[in-house]
């Protein structure tokens, strides 16, 4: 699953940046907030967002500032995803995956960096596949977690947990943390 192994750092050219995150209807306005003003700044620096292609939660409200700022956006998703959530309708390109694989294997192939923002199985699903090929060397692209409201802290305890117990090496060698949109783009 090997993608793009050279990161473009925003300040050298436009990036795809690939945002995972819930598409849920019932999340928090803090949350789908902070998502939208994500896809404002992305599409202000004048980068893509390529995202899961859904038209709510996270992935919508980030996907809507992208398109209230003339930005571009990627969705990539199954046909049948549909069925459990909208499809935006307004992205610049489609692109129809047959599996969740092919997906995720589309993001690693047309992005340049990660934001990860809070979600649910599906979210941890892309975050630990992405750190995990990033630690494998099959990528070396920034991964960046939003912690918007301190979402992932007892993601972060966990993990901490595995590192002190000698389960895996600091997950700051992998991925790195923001909690605010600021931040995102110092680190990248």
């Amino acid at each position: 699953m090997p993608g793009r192994t050279n990161t473009r750092h925003l300040g050298d050219e436009r990036m795809n940046i690939c945002l995972y995150g819930s598409g849920s209807r019932k999340i928090d306005e803090i949350y789908t907030d902070n998502a939208y003003e994500l896809g404002c700044e992305i599409a202000k620096r004048g980068h893509t967002l390529v995202f899961g292609g859904g038209d709510t939660g996270m992935m919508g409200s980030c996907a809507k500032g992208v398109h209230d700022n003339d930005g571009k956006t990627i969705g990539i998703a199954p046909e049948w995803i549909g069925n459990f959530e909208p499809l935006c309708e307004k992205c610049s390109e489609f692109i129809y995956a047959n599996t969740m694989d092919e997906r995720k294997n589309k993001f690693l192939e047309l992005s340049d960096a990660f934001i990860i923002t809070p979600g649910g199985i599906g979210t941890l699903d892309e975050f630990f596949e992405i750190i995990t090929l990033k630690k494998l060397k099959q990528h070396d692209k920034e991964i960046i977690v939003f912690n918007i409201n301190n979402f992932f802290n007892k993601m972060f305890e966990m993990i901490d947990e595995m590192d002190e117990k000698g389960f895996l090496y600091k997950q700051e060698e992998i991925f790195k943390k923001a909690n605010a949109i600021d931040e995102i783009f110092e680190i990248l």
